[in-house]
């Protein structure tokens, strides 16, 4: 073997023979790198392809704020649906100086792509202590398909400043708080306790003043006084039903027929009719002349001066006599009633009350 392989070297001189005995090393050492090479994109590939599945941000609604301002803190989450996520646990205190006052529960929404959702929990922060304080990434925890891993947010910055003082001017006075302008609502308790208090006075002064009067504080309000003719025509209506002179008592007829006439004429003509006498009652119509005319006071004078004659000189009259005084007692009525206004409906159910009756008396 050795024979042949020196032979040939000699017939060839210009084949190496090293470079043929290292050949397959050489080979083996490529195929290792290209491996290598191979792996190490499928695992960028594979870790692009998970970063651009999952994202996780943090963000700040405003950098930059005074001393004890809050502030939003945002941390966000756009992962597939089919993916569980458990949020970080952010401390109380951030950074030594940032202050957590209250964290909001986490809200789902759904991401512009269908099989995507986006969860965002904000907390609200504050910081007492003037600088620059960076705010570290938060990781979340994830689980899809059996296996577990971790997002990293990226990290913010929050800037505290305090207010500016101008030295140059010295110590001032503390300024007093600025007045508001009152409002309809701050007045309104006011308003009604002071007209609640105003409507008890005036109670207690009106039962004060009724129970001086000897009147009860409250009172149904009184009916409307009917027209004297209207009660003056009931009483006659009354006497020609009853027909008490037909009974002997003719005594008593004349004295409610007089009656009758009396309270007429008191409330009709505001004569005290009550209190005066025939003669009295007469001259009070003639001094005052144009209440009657001439027939009605002859009428009334004829009636007053007979019921006289039966009351006081025990006159006994016919029987003619005691129906001619109830007549002359109707006419009288009707011939001086005072007229009220009538409505137009109430015209044309009234009209035969403008006419007098005649009277019968059996």
């Amino acid at each position: 073997m050795n024979a042949i392989r020196k032979t040939i070297l000699k017939s060839n001189p210009q084949f190496d023979y090293a470079h043929c005995d290292r050949q397959p090393e050489r080979s083996r050492r490529l195929i290792s790198w290209a491996g290598l090479l191979i792996l190490l994109l499928f695992f960028l590939a594979n870790g692009q392809v998970s970063a651009q599945r999952i994202k996780a941000t943090a963000s700040l609604d405003s950098t930059n704020i005074l001393l004890g301002d809050q502030v939003k803190l945002f941390l966000q989450i756009d992962h597939p649906k089919d993916v569980d996520v458990q949020f970080p646990q952010v401390p109380d205190t951030i950074a030594g100086l940032i202050e957590v006052l209250d964290r909001s529960a986490i809200d789902t929404f759904e991401a512009d792509k269908e099989d995507y959702i986006k969860q965002i929990q904000a907390y609200t922060i504050t910081c007492f202590d003037s600088g620059s304080y960076r705010i570290p990434p938060y990781w979340f925890k994830i689980a899809t398909e059996g296996l577990n891993d971790s997002v990293p947010s990226n990290g913010v910055t929050l800037n505290v400043f305090t207010m500016e003082i101008d030295t140059t001017k010295g110590p001032t006075d503390i300024k007093m708080p600025y007045d508001a302008p009152l409002t309809l609502k701050e007045v309104t308790p006011y308003i009604l306790g002071v007209i609640l208090i105003g409507a008890i006075i005036f109670f207690l002064l009106y039962s004060i003043k009724r129970k001086k009067k000897n009147q009860p504080i409250f009172a149904r309000p009184q009916k409307p006084k009917e027209p004297p003719h209207v009660v003056a025509l009931r009483e006659l209506d009354r006497i020609k039903s009853e027909k008490v002179w037909q009974q002997g008592k003719t005594k008593q007829y004349y004295s409610e027929l007089t009656d009758a006439l009396r309270m007429y004429i008191e409330d009709r003509f505001e004569i005290r009719a009550m209190e005066q006498v025939t003669d009295e009652i007469l001259e009070s119509f003639r001094l005052q002349k144009g209440l009657l005319n001439d027939k009605s006071l002859g009428n009334l004078g004829q009636i007053l001066q007979l019921a006289d004659l039966v009351k006081f000189a025990k006159y006994k009259p016919l029987p003619d006599d005691d129906n001619m005084a109830l007549v002359n007692a109707y006419f009288f009525v009707n011939d001086t009633k005072k007229e009220v206004a009538k409505k137009p409906e109430e015209k044309a159910k009234g009209e035969k009350d403008d006419n007098v009756e005649e009277v019968e008396i059996k």
